[in-house]
């Protein structure tokens, strides 16, 4: 199977249609394009200007999942009244350290440029952070800019993204828990995925959940698709995206189209994400669907969106997660979805309505959903129209950024110690 032409993370020229993006060390300023440029000056003319830091691993361009919702929840926040101004800080730079021992030098030379501007805004003009944080490598270094940032009076909102902190932070010695501890309980605000989060941050953190906003992810609308009816005789179109791996159960992905009840379904599986590529591809040869499977590598967001609109299903057996945002993306296009109750899945997915939910680890019901979507089309359909209309009840990013903006207002407020949780006005 051949896979489609689609660009790689460095065609990041859809980014100019709605923001611009100037280097600055290891920072990125986001500033409104053209007319939103014109009208944030002149609502600030006269007027003190409030920044907040947005602190992302990785910038936008090259932060995974969370790099792609700050990048969704900016340029929404573009198309809003323009309260604030937002710069963007990478204290890793475009690396996963993992990778190679050399990335080491240049992260470290990142992660010093985003002291210097965490430390020159907070010293020239009122500024608060909102500081993305995972476990690992992820919170060591937000435990040393936050210590920083709290001696030059920072108020900051830590926003948790992980797929099992709770795992993390139990494996840790007893020094590390107190610095991670007294980074969320020092926090103005802490923004979890789902409820899982909130009870993983209220009772390990013994942190009061007045103080914990549940935010689920979101992305934007790319409008219905007329045209994705399928051509009677035509495969059915797969999708994965993520990062291959096996905690995105990929190994279990590639068994379930080889089992004999998928094999030889008429069907086409397209794989998109980094990691290894050839270890997985050389898995699907020895299972004998290497000519129906496609693994083209990791995607920038139109192009993940372009192939989003060309698919029926979106496939995501994942062991571990916060809130996937393939799935949303699956949702927002109207796609079949199937995946795994981890998470805050379950506070998105309506199994049977909006998705199939399988447990994760069990092939066998993992390839009977593949069946019943490849085979029954009236069935695939019916998911389609419940993904689209869970979308746009609760996931569009529109939403999403007037209230994480409305957050970080209320934070320039100094007598607002305790933000009004947005997890009293969720509903499942």
């Amino acid at each position: 199977m051949s896979c489609p032409r689609l660009a790689w993370p460095d065609d990041d020229s859809h980014n100019g249609e709605l923001y611009e993006m100037h280097r600055v060390g290891g920072s990125t300023l986001v500033d409104c394009a053209s007319d939103f440029t014109k009208r944030d000056r002149a609502n600030t003319r006269g007027s003190t200007v409030r920044t907040v830091l947005v602190v992302a691993a990785g910038g936008l361009e090259h932060g995974g999942g969370i790099g792609r919702q700050m990048g969704y929840f900016l340029r929404a926040q573009q198309q809003t009244e323009q309260r604030l101004r937002y710069q963007v800080v990478d204290p890793r730079g475009p690396w996963y350290l993992a990778e190679s021992p050399r990335h080491v030098i240049g992260a470290a030379i990142y992660f010093g440029r985003a002291i210097l501007t965490l430390s020159r805004a907070c010293l020239a003009s009122p500024c608060v952070a909102h500081i993305n944080v995972a476990g690992r490598g992820s919170t060591i270094r937000k435990i040393i800019l936050l210590t920083i940032g709290r001696a030059l009076g920072l108020r900051y909102v830590l926003h948790l993204h992980d797929s099992d902190y709770a795992e993390y932070y139990r494996s840790q010695g007893t020094f590390l828990k107190k610095l991670i501890a007294t980074m969320f309980r020092r926090a103005a605000a802490v923004v979890v995925l789902g409820r899982r989060d909130l009870e993983v941050v209220s009772q390990l953190l013994q942190l009061s959940k007045d103080r914990i906003t549940v935010l689920h992810n979101a992305v934007p609308d790319p409008g219905p698709n007329p045209d994705r009816r399928r051509i009677p005789g035509t495969p059915c179109r797969l999708l994965f995206l993520g990062h291959l791996g096996t905690r995105k159960g990929v190994p279990d992905l590639l068994m379930a189209l080889a089992s004999p009840a998928v094999k030889h379904l008429r069907w086409q599986a397209t794989l998109a994400g980094g990691g290894p590529i050839d270890e997985y591809r050389n898995l699907a040869k020895d299972l004998g669907i290497l000519d129906s499977v496609c693994f083209p590598g990791w995607l920038d967001e139109a192009r993940a969106s372009e192939l989003c609109a060309n698919s029926d299903v979106l496939v995501l057996p994942s062991y571990a997660e916060g809130l996937a945002m393939s799935v949303l993306e699956g949702l927002s296009h109207g796609l079949a979805v199937i995946t795994t109750p981890v998470g805050a899945h379950l506070e998105v997915i309506e199994p049977e309505v909006s998705g199939i939910l399988v447990q994760p680890g069990d092939i066998a019901a993992l390839a009977d959903a593949l069946v019943r979507v490849i085979q029954d089309e009236s069935l695939r359909n019916r998911l389609a129209r419940g993904a689209r209309d869970r979308f746009l009840e609760k996931f569009d990013v529109r939403g999403y950024a007037a209230r994480l903006e409305q957050l970080h207002a209320d934070l320039f407020t100094p007598q607002l110690d305790h933000l009004k949780p947005v997890e009293k006005e969720l509903k499942s």
